[in-house]
């Protein structure tokens, strides 16, 4: 494995080349079509076949018959204006202010290792580019389009890099079984008073009023109505109404988050919320519509699947392996549509440290002015595909 390792090193000018074509032209959603042909053709080129996935989606099989491990690298950006001080600076309204051109990068350079050591594969290693991560539906429709099937995947892995962080750059993250990072769900509240002037309230119903009393109810249902062993939050994001300082508004709207780790609590959240925001509205004489926005699962970590990750990368890179929990990352409040692959075949999430808060990487992803450890690039190819390469070994 390590001349695997050293080949991927030999890779990195490569792999910056590319990661900064694909920074340089970032498109959102699941709709990237220059994104989608510009890694076809990069795959191509090396000798695999990329079928299309869904619009936009590329899924890529390499090796022999056998069992198959899923390696997944999204490929969306945000629609964030970049204000990074970089030369290969985003050429449009969009920024790559997650790392998903790394994720690319990194699962291309992947695919030439894997293919260059096909005779060696003990299975099929079969890689997923994927679209639509940021707005949480592009592993569902990836999934619902048969990606883990023909062949049957059974078991799989993502990364996700991160800068930021009190790490040096390279450490390997692996946590330990069990939900890691959260679900994510939104609700959206209207509320129907009764305008009127602000001199005479007492002809009105102020929806401002119900919408504070709901904001307020909403954050005593996370603190009373939750147990201290379980874990959510309800973040109100988005309050308007009004257009005037004299008159009484006849609507208000709010809207959140929702995130938590536990199904039955994420239920349970689902289900109080429109009870409280009609039992509310109705105490001062108001109505709402109380809609709940499903966003993604959990991602549920397999334990033997970080095990066994663990255990060849560990081999390989000594010293550079760790558990979340040594930058206090036990669970990820942030969320990861992966979960969609992780509900249906054991799995793991592995986290890469990409640049060290105190040495020139102070913002964490999502920044417009983060910036990422480019060094990093031919390590993550590396660990992509020892990681399916000595699964497949060890459960052939």
């Amino acid at each position: 494995m390590k001349k695997l390792y050293d080949q991927a090193t030999e890779l990195q000018g490569e792999l910056v080349e590319m990661r900064r074509t694909l920074h340089q032209s970032p498109e959102i959603g699941l709709k990237l079509p220059k994104t989608a042909a510009f890694v076809k053709e990069k795959l191509e080129a090396i000798g695999l076949k990329p079928e299309r996935v869904g619009e936009s989606g590329l899924s890529v099989t390499i090796g022999k018959a056998g069992k198959c491990f899923l390696i997944r690298g999204d490929m969306d950006a945000l629609p964030i204006v970049e204000e990074a001080d970089v030369p290969f600076k985003s050429e449009n309204e969009n920024m790559h202010a997650c790392g998903h051109d790394f994720h690319t990068t990194m699962l291309y350079g992947a695919a030439k290792l894997l293919k260059e050591h096909e005779d060696e594969l003990e299975g099929t290693v079969k890689l997923m580019f994927q679209p639509g991560e940021e707005i949480l539906q592009g592993a569902k429709v990836m999934v619902e389009e048969g990606i883990l099937e023909n062949p049957k995947v059974d078991a799989a892995a993502m990364i996700h890099v991160f800068p930021g962080l009190p790490l040096k750059s390279g450490m390997v993250l692996v946590p330990e079984a069990g939900p890691f990072a959260s679900t994510s769900d939104w609700f959206e509240i209207k509320i129907q008073g009764k305008g009127g002037h602000a001199a005479m309230p007492e002809l009105s119903v102020n929806p401002l009023t119900v919408m504070s009393h709901i904001h307020l109810a909403l954050h005593a249902l996370e603190g009373r109505e939750i147990s201290m062993y379980d874990s959510a939050v309800i973040s109100t994001t988005i309050m308007e109404g009004g257009v005037v300082d004299n008159a009484i508004p006849d609507t208000a709207y709010m809207k959140g988050s929702i995130r938590t780790f536990d199904e039955k609590v994420r239920k349970f959240i689902f289900k109080r919320i429109p009870e409280i925001a009609e039992g509310i509205a109705k105490s001062f004489g108001a109505t709402v519509e109380a809609t709940i926005i499903e966003g993604c699962p959990t991602v549920e970590v397999d334990g033997a699947v970080s095990a066994d990750i663990r255990e060849a990368l560990e081999k390989e890179f000594p010293g550079d392996i760790s558990s979340p929990a040594v930058v206090g990352m036990n669970k990820l409040g942030g969320s990861e549509d992966f979960s969609y692959v992780t509900q249906e075949v054991p799995s793991t999430m592995l986290l890469l440290a990409s640049g060290h808060s105190e040495e020139g990487y102070p913002y964490f992803v999502h920044h417009p002015k983060v910036v990422f450890d480019e060094a990093v690039l031919s390590k993550g190819a590396a660990v992509y595909a020892i990681s399916a390469m000595e699964w497949l070994k060890k459960n052939k």
